[in-house]
């Protein structure tokens, strides 16, 4: 899929974060607070949780582009 200006959406990168989930307990949307779980070579993965009583209410996962060396020989 290409973006609004032509960029694979690889490119982009994942700039969507949410602000707000429905959280079961809680019956209502309510606001989030993203915490990183795990820092993989690769990837991060972060977990969304209910503001209000603290209930886990899902799981993104971030790539890490590899990062190339100042100079090779």
């Amino acid at each position: 899929m290409y973006g609004m200006n032509g960029e694979n959406r690889e490119q982009q990168g994942t700039g969507i974060v949410a602000s707000q989930l429905y959280c079961p307990k809680c019956k209502a949307a309510m606001p989030v607070r993203e915490r990183l779980l795990l820092y993989l070579l690769n990837e991060e993965l972060h977990e969304y949780f209910c503001a209000r009583c603290g209930t886990s209410l899902g799981k993104r996962t971030v790539p890490i582009k590899p990062v190339r060396p100042l100079y090779t020989r």
